[in-house]
């Protein structure tokens, strides 16, 4: 089971859940295929990243008396960005201990967080295509794949869990997969999956088993 906020789901809506967001659902449209809240579905999404260990007791930073400093000569260079080995030589005289990869991280802290370009959606016509591709989530003990068929048109898809990805239990997916989503499409699209690539053209059509 997975704990998040006040809502308890099972391990296969929570991966359900990252699938789904992976192929292009809203977080509405999410809700609705698993059967909880847009708020629940959002918690899952955000919770992406371990939890970090941090000191009680945190010593003072051998950068910190010059950050002022590296703050007025970033602003006062705009548009243009000073290079941190500039910077490093400068606040190396006025007497910086400290290394480069500390200077790194307080400029990137610095820099103007870029806008995320908007997702363009490809679309086609009904039965037109169907992508697939493997998720993979554990490899050495107990194995778990998924097994991800999104419709080009109307974004249905189908998630079958397997515990491994042989040719074999691609072809049985597949079969799976037309059979749950009711007809055969015109075109599979693959990314670059080892089980159906063995080489690709960078001008022409990829070459599959």
């Amino acid at each position: 089971m997975a704990f998040i906020g006040a809502a308890l789901i099972s391990q296969e809506a929570y991966v359900e859940i990252k699938v789904l967001r992976r192929h292009g659902k809203s977080l509405r449209e999410i809700a609705k295929e698993v059967g909880c809240s847009v708020n629940t579905v959002r918690r899952h999404l955000e919770v992406s990243e371990k939890p970090r260990y941090e000191r009680q007791v945190k010593r003072e930073r051998k950068l910190a008396v010059y950050e002022s400093y590296l703050r007025l000569r970033q602003e006062s260079a705009k548009p243009l960005w000073i290079p941190a080995t500039v910077l490093y030589r400068e606040i190396k005289a006025r007497g910086y201990m400290g290394g480069m990869s500390q200077l790194r991280g307080f400029l990137r802290s610095l820099k103007p967080s870029q806008t995320e370009e908007p997702v363009i959606r490809y679309e086609t016509m009904a039965g037109d295509q169907m992508q697939v591709d493997w998720v993979e989530f554990r490899k050495v003990k107990d194995p778990l794949y998924a097994f991800c068929a999104t419709l080009g048109y109307s974004r249905a898809s189908y998630v079958e869990f397997v515990s491994d990805m042989k040719i074999e239990t691609l072809i049985r997916c597949h079969q799976n997969a037309f059979e749950a989503l009711g007809g055969v499409v015109k075109q599979v699209l693959y990314d670059n999956m080892k089980t159906v690539v063995i080489e690709r053209d960078a001008y022409g059509v990829l070459v599959a088993i």
